[in-house]
């Protein structure tokens, strides 16, 4: 059964739910994508990769720290030793956080050469600390080379990726940036009721555009992975303006009515 939303589903972007429907989302996309694409190209799928170090006051160590000094038994009738072996200690190394998050890459298949890069944002990317830093250093290499970059931001928490121009305000947003036309992009702005749209993934010249369809994109994954047996026991995060608020609820009860073994 399809999501009941006409576009993004808001419930969707709960904490608990968004990593696992981001790294789902890309495989139906690459799916969707390459059963487009000339055998000309191919569609991976990469990740980033960010390490969080809890702060000094939070990290956890365990094991003894000190170095034990153990003297040497003589040898039976010998005389004692003057050097005492060194023996190690034990120590734990402060526990690290490694999150993973997928994008898609299509590629030359003749030379492996990056043609267009999708990714669908999550929290790591949007909001401020090192994880965006890292995020907006690599989107701004590819602005800068000769790769298409197509950004998908289905959150409404966080900032906006920066822009030279101000954008509308919107609950979702779509960037496509074609190589030959920077600085300028094409730009979609979304509010909550909107349907996702067919956005063109750019390839190389002169082979035209393939196309994925964001809505058919998600109802599928929403479908496969049974969202609707448990998303709408929480709420959306953040949470929804009071004129959606009650439109969202009614959607979601409907949903979760419709639900085989529901009463």
């Amino acid at each position: 059964m399809p999501s009941p939303f006409p576009g993004m589903n808001p419930y969707l972007e709960q904490e608990d739910v968004w990593h696992d429907f981001h790294e789902a989302f890309l495989p139906q996309a690459r799916k969707m994508i390459a059963g487009q694409l000339s055998e000309d190209y191919l569609v991976k799928i990469d990740q980033h990769i960010y390490i969080h170090e809890p702060p000094a006051d939070q990290r956890v160590f365990v094991g003894r720290a000190d170095v034990l000094v153990a003297p040497r038994q003589p040898a039976s009738g010998a005389a004692p030793a003057s050097v005492a072996a060194l023996a190690p200690a034990q120590v734990t190394l402060p526990t690290m956080d490694v999150e993973r998050i997928s994008f898609l890459e299509i590629r030359d298949r003749r030379d492996r050469r990056l043609v267009t890069v999708i990714e669908l944002l999550s929290p790591a990317n949007k909001y401020r600390g090192p994880d965006r830093e890292q995020y907006l250093g690599q989107r701004g290499e590819l602005l800068a080379s000769s790769v298409h970059l197509v950004e998908i931001d289905l959150l409404r928490g966080g900032p906006r990726m920066p822009f030279a121009d101000p954008i509308a305000e919107c609950d979702y947003c779509i960037m496509v940036s074609r190589m030959e036309t920077r600085p300028r992009a094409d730009f979609w702005p979304l509010q909550l009721r909107d349907p996702l749209p067919v956005i063109p993934i750019p390839l190389r010249a002169p082979d035209p555009d393939t196309r994925l369809d964001l809505q058919t994109a998600l109802h599928d994954v929403y479908d496969a992975a049974r969202y609707g047996s448990y998303i709408y026991e929480g709420s959306p995060q953040p949470a929804l303006r009071p004129d959606d608020e009650a439109w969202a609820s009614e959607l979601a009860a409907l949903a979760a009515s419709e639900r085989p073994g529901s009463a």
